[in-house]
């Protein structure tokens, strides 16, 4: 009949070996099959315990020096409770701040607030393969533009807010509201921000009709494109249905909706725009920005303030001289510059290059030097040449 025997039960019988029978503890750890050091453990164990310090013991250690410490956890959780919106990355930060250092890793944080019932655990989603971070390496280099809903009012009535990024610094251009999403309103907000920062070289926006008269089959030059054509900024258009390429402008709409709007209404449009105001400031001045390294927005930002033109005396002539943009050459050696491409060849693709747009030509220059001219294509005559752009039939495929 076998018996089976218990783990303190074989570790009694090989301690008796050595004490009672006066075998080896070598000889003892080969019929066990362990090492010499675990015999003399339980020969230690039981010397000062008896048969009952034989049973298996928590591996657990006696004591942590990097564990988060009580104070440090009730004051992590008292911020989670007053700040709900606040994830770890922020609570890290902010724990620095108060005196904390080195603050608890951003795991800890997370267990710590699951453990105290302040948020609920979830699995971690992954990143998909297909998207692109991208960020432009100063600032006035690329503004994101979009309008959002959602703003309501105590009487029902809803409002829009037209808002703009500057895409290096998350820095805050643009926060107006407006009761109709027309294309004068939009473009009354986007001016004040030019008026206010200056001219940006290039604009991101999404293909909504306030913004361009491209698309369609009747393509014409709105406001809000004559805007950007006369102050020498580069309009880009999203791709059809691509939120994401206008990510960093979504993601500041999801923030002001869970730090300001959510489950908010307002007296007026007047009080609204005021909390706008007020929320959009401590945004740029003070709330640190996780995507620049917990940086606040206004240290990356520096804008080239607009120096209004001189006005001439009445009997003096007027002398107005060519505008100079610069734009990045692609890597086909082109640029776009007023709805038309010009080649600056290849072989300065990624470079920067100085174009002066002159009222029939537009000259490249390169370090200095001239490098082409090229005649000045209306905007009038392009949208002709795009209305009348002859169409092409599919090519139908060959039967054998």
């Amino acid at each position: 009949m076998l018996l089976e025997l218990t783990v303190a039960e074989q570790r009694f019988n090989a301690v008796m070996e050595v004490l009672r029978d006066g075998l080896t503890v070598v000889e003892v750890a080969d019929r066990y099959g362990v090492s010499r050091q675990a015999v003399h453990g339980w020969l230690r164990r039981y010397t000062n315990g008896g048969l009952e310090a034989l049973a298996d013991r928590s591996h657990r250690p006696r004591h942590c020096p990097h564990q988060m410490s009580a104070t440090v956890e009730a004051r992590l959780c008292e911020l989670r409770r007053r700040h709900p919106h606040w994830g770890q990355r922020r609570l890290a930060h902010e724990l620095v701040r108060l005196g904390v250092d080195p603050p608890p890793g951003l795991t800890s944080i997370y267990r710590a607030l699951v453990r105290n019932g302040l948020i609920q655990p979830r699995p971690r989603r992954r990143a998909k393969a297909s998207y692109q971070r991208w960020e432009r390496s100063r600032p006035m280099e690329l503004w994101q533009l979009d309008v959002m809903g959602g703003i309501w009012l105590t009487d029902g009535r809803e409002l829009k807010a037209v808002t703009g990024i500057d895409d290096h610094s998350r820095f805050c251009v643009a926060a107006g509201l407006i009761e109709r999403a027309n294309a004068r309103n939009v473009c009354r907000i986007f001016t004040a921000a030019l008026d206010r920062y200056g001219n940006p070289e290039e604009l991101l926006t999404d293909n909504g009709k306030v913004f361009t008269g491209r698309l369609g089959p009747h393509p014409a030059e709105v406001l809000f494109d004559r805007i950007c054509r006369e102050r020498g900024i580069t309009h880009l258009l999203t791709g059809v249905r691509c939120p994401t390429t206008t990510g960093k402008i979504e993601r500041f709409h999801k923030t002001l909706r869970t730090e300001l709007l959510t489950g908010r209404r307002f007296d007026s449009l007047a009080h609204a725009q005021q909390v706008l105001d007020a929320w959009v400031d401590d945004y740029n001045t003070q709330r640190p920005h996780q995507a620049i390294a917990m940086a606040v927005p206004a240290r990356r930002f520096q804008p080239t303030a607009a120096t209004p033109a001189p006005v001439p005396h009445p009997r003096q002539p007027v002398t107005v001289g060519p505008t100079e943009i610069t734009r990045r050459v692609s890597a086909s050696g082109l640029i776009g510059v007023c709805y038309q491409q010009v080649s600056a060849g290849r072989h300065l693709a990624g470079q920067v290059v100085t174009v002066q747009l002159h009222p029939t030509v537009l000259q490249v220059f390169f370090a200095g030097q001239l490098i082409r001219t090229v005649p000045r294509t209306s905007t009038k005559e392009v949208v002709q040449l795009r209305a009348h752009r002859p169409h092409r039939p599919k090519r139908q495929p060959t039967t054998t």
